[in-house]
């Protein structure tokens, strides 16, 4: 009975939390996939030929307004690559794409507060910024001439068929309200929005259910010894540091670690550790054996090295920069652990979203789209093979 007990409160926070963050997703991936209807990859690829401050901050606006999963993200980064953009901005869209986008931005707001969401908007360009940096001193013509041959491969990693749909984007003339509210941009935008979907709602799961059963389970006072909470400049000093490397070992991406960053904070993890490990989702294990394939060994390695850098600095300059403010968040109340869900504007937000949703899943099955998710899925399975 006891054991019955913990997995249904561990379950009951799980659902809690994922309740809690629906609409945003559903409002997030609406947009994305209306963006991703107007603009091609290629276009994208044409705009970053270099890696320029001007260039890289166009690469940081494309990525945040092309939201999608990690394993989406790091596809659609080697696609533009191949398409002739700069490896360097390839990756500043990599990491915008992940971390600087809508959906995160609310679901932070609602789990942790608005100071967060704030502080990934200012951690994340400067982890765009340290990374540009240490890729000019470190990264050498012939690492990078070995990592183009690889990706020239074309070897299939997870989510290729999201890289794959540029051909739905629509082109010609007019404006692009017009070519939204045309037959073939709300096609397109049901595509992109379904697969934005099919390529995130494992790691979101993955994500609460992870972040409930330590919500459940793991004591606090654990956490407050692993994070020298009674210590705190031990604790600052040590949070971004272990942060990705809790991120890493857990295997969540995407919005899917939001959930288990809240009850990190709420464990006593410092604040620029939470923002290092929603960082983060761009070195864990599964993401790193995506950049062997992709790019080879070396280059895997030499982006899990300089990811891990850029975002250890980026936690600790948001760390200082936000206490200067005095904008550090001074308490751990992540309320959304309450398994108790009750009828209010969340839920009212959650029904309307829900229903744009069921009308952009209807046009996606109205129009040849689960054919094509097989048929790309499929050339996923034989490219990898």
């Amino acid at each position: 009975m006891e054991l019955t007990h913990a997995v249904w409160h561990a379950l009951s926070m799980a659902f809690a939390m994922g309740w809690e963050i629906l609409w945003p997703l559903i409002l997030g991936f609406g947009l994305s996939a209306a963006i991703q209807a107007v603009v091609s990859h290629r276009q994208m690829s044409k705009l970053l030929p270099d890696d320029k401050p001007k260039t890289l901050a166009l690469a940081t606006a494309l990525g945040a307004a092309s939201s999608s999963c990690s394993y989406a993200a790091v596809a659609l980064a080697r696609s533009i690559y191949r398409k002739g953009a700069n490896f360097t901005a390839a990756m500043a869209f990599e990491i915008a794409s992940t971390n600087l986008v809508v959906e995160l931005g609310i679901i932070m707001a609602l789990l942790l507060g608005w100071r967060f969401t704030l502080a990934e908007f200012v951690g994340g360009p400067i982890m765009i910024i340290v990374l540009a940096v240490v890729f000019r001193r470190f990264l050498t013509p012939r690492l990078l001439e070995a990592a183009h041959a690889q990706a020239e491969k074309g070897l299939a990693g997870r989510m290729e068929g999201h890289a794959a749909m540029d051909d739905m984007s629509v082109s010609g003339k007019g404006s692009v309200l017009q070519k939204l509210l045309s037959k073939e941009g709300k096609t397109a935008t049901s595509h992109f929005f379904v697969m934005d979907w099919a390529s995130v709602w494992t790691d979101i799961v993955l994500g609460l259910l992870i972040a409930g059963a330590i919500a459940a389970w793991v004591p606090a006072s654990f956490f407050e010894k692993f994070f020298f909470s009674s210590h705190p400049l031990v604790s600052v000093i040590w949070g971004p540091i272990v942060g990705p490397l809790i991120a890493v070992i857990s295997f969540v991406c995407s919005v899917g670690n939001v959930p288990l960053a809240a009850v990190l904070w709420n464990g006593g993890i410092s604040f620029g550790g939470v923002i290092s490990f929603i960082f983060a989702d761009l070195i864990v294990f599964p993401i790193l054996r995506i950049y062997k394939k992709y790019y080879g060994f070396k280059m895997a390695a030499f982006l899990f090295g300089t990811f891990y850098i850029a975002m250890v600095v980026a936690g600790y300059l948001v760390e200082i920069i936000f206490a200067i403010l005095h904008l550090t968040p001074r308490t751990r109340n992540a309320t959304v652990l309450d398994p108790n869900i009750a009828f209010n504007y969340t839920s009212v937000l959650n029904i309307i979203f829900m229903l744009l949703a069921v009308v952009l899943v209807w046009r996606f099955l109205r129009t040849g789209g689960p054919m094509m998710l097989k048929m790309m899925n499929s050339n996923q399975k034989g490219k990898s093979n």
